[in-house]
């Protein structure tokens, strides 16, 4: 078995392709908005992509079943970036609402920011603290 890439099944695939490309940065490999696919480049030879959650649900027959939310977070879209501070400044004046501002996490050696994307996934961006 080889990992692949990390698929986020979204209700909203235009906006959210919106918010990878445009927002993020993140240039697309592949598909483009009123698609139904899209995957983007995340410098690694594993990847991050969207898929319309409804065709999911087709292929795996939950299509009938009412879709909930939970409170708690199930899993988190990790993303080193060079600079924890310059991204945060970039991002916030494209109006990118944050759920921290860009803390040192010690013990992680990390600086690190969360905020959420269209469809509510956590995403995390960080660096590696200068000196450790």
């Amino acid at each position: 078995m080889k990992f692949d890439n990390i698929r986020l099944l979204v209700n909203d695939f235009d906006r959210s392709y919106s918010f990878y490309s445009e927002t993020l940065g993140l240039k697309a490999t592949w598909g483009k908005p009123g698609e139904n696919y899209a995957s983007f480049d995340v410098r690694s030879s594993s990847g991050l992509a969207l898929f319309r959650a409804e065709l999911m649900n087709v292929a795996i027959s939950t299509q009938e079943q009412t879709r909930t939310e939970t409170l708690q977070d199930k899993m988190a879209i990790v993303i080193e970036v060079d600079d924890v501070d310059d991204t945060y400044a970039k991002l916030k004046s494209k109006g990118v609402l944050f759920l921290n501002e860009p803390k040192d996490m010690q013990v992680w050696g990390i600086r690190v920011i969360h905020l959420r994307d269209p469809e509510n996934n956590l995403i995390e961006l960080f660096s590696g603290l200068k000196g450790v």
